[in-house]
């Protein structure tokens, strides 16, 4: 074999080394599959308890399954709940740093209010922060409009995202909930929307917070309380969201974990004095095993 074959031949081979090489470093690595989580015990549960609220729902977050409704078809107003949906527009909108500068046009609206100033900035995480504790309408204005441009064009954004998470009982039109003819939900669209939302880990977090400092641009500080009482009456809830108008009654989403199990519940049309009872009896009966009852003891 001359020099000029010894040559031909090595780089022949070096070659397919070479290829093989790079074919080997494509592959995935074998990693071994996840483990799939237990399932929990299935809980021992009473019956289901009776609630004011005129139309309710409890489902499973980890599978949709639902547990219990109750009229949760119904379309009706659905107050501050839908600004779970205008949060998740704003998720989809970018990031959370981008800046929002306040205009006047923003801050004409009542009644629940951060007080943005025009002329203010803040980022998005700082107002959709304000928006999940405080309820601001004023913010979600300032939201909607520098997301989309103009309120109008945010609303098709708000109806689009809705259809594409399932909620095909629903119609938006606008981002904050204030009575408007034509604007409806049901228990159960809403519903879908908060398992939409507990999947975004800012949304989650800002829902549970009961209260923080919220700081404007002069440096003056705001006190903004969560809306959700439950928060501070109920150790296994996790948060979620308030609505309340004329139209729509008192409503609350909540969310609850305990024990490997997660839930939600929605209340639509209760009334102040049992809105947040209502929906403890509700995450209570889906989360907490029904007391077993005593063993009989023979009479002597």
């Amino acid at each position: 074999m001359n020099l000029q074959q010894i040559s031909s031949r090595l780089t022949s081979f070096l070659c397919a080394a070479m290829l093989t090489h790079i074919a080997n470093a494509q592959q995935p690595a074998n990693l071994p599959a996840p483990p799939i989580p237990a399932e929990p015990a299935a809980i021992v549960r009473g019956q289901v308890p009776t609630v004011v609220a005129k139309r309710a729902i409890i489902v499973d977050d980890r599978t949709g399954a639902v547990l219990y409704e109750k009229n949760s078809l119904e379309k009706v107003a659905v107050a501050s709940t839908q600004k779970l949906l205008t949060a998740l527009c704003v998720i989809d909108a970018g990031p959370l740093s981008d800046m929002v500068y306040v205009q006047t046009s923003d801050t004409k609206v009542e009644p629940s209010k951060v007080y943005i100033k025009s002329g203010e900035k803040f980022n998005r995480g700082q107002l959709l922060k304000a928006l999940m504790v405080k309820s601001g309408n004023d913010v979600a204005k300032a939201l909607a409009r520098d997301v989309a441009g103009t309120e109008a064009k945010f609303i098709e954004r708000m109806n689009a995202k809705a259809r594409q998470i399932g909620m095909l009982h629903s119609h938006f039109k606008n981002p904050h909930g204030l009575t408007e003819e034509g604007q409806y939900s049901t228990a159960r669209d809403i519903a879908i929307l908060a398992r939409a939302a507990t999947r975004n880990s800012d949304i989650a977090d800002y829902v549970k917070s009961r209260g923080y400092y919220f700081i404007h641009n002069n440096g003056k500080k705001r006190w903004l309380q969560n809306t959700n009482e439950l928060l501070k009456k109920v150790s296994y809830c996790t948060g979620m969201k308030t609505g309340t108008t004329k139209a729509s009654g008192r409503c609350l989403v909540s969310t609850g974990e305990l024990n490997g199990r997660k839930v939600i519940v929605v209340c639509l049309g209760s009334d102040s004095t049992n809105i947040f009872t209502d929906s403890s009896k509700l995450l209570k009966w889906a989360l907490v095993p029904a007391a077993k009852p005593p063993k009989a003891v023979p009479v002597k």
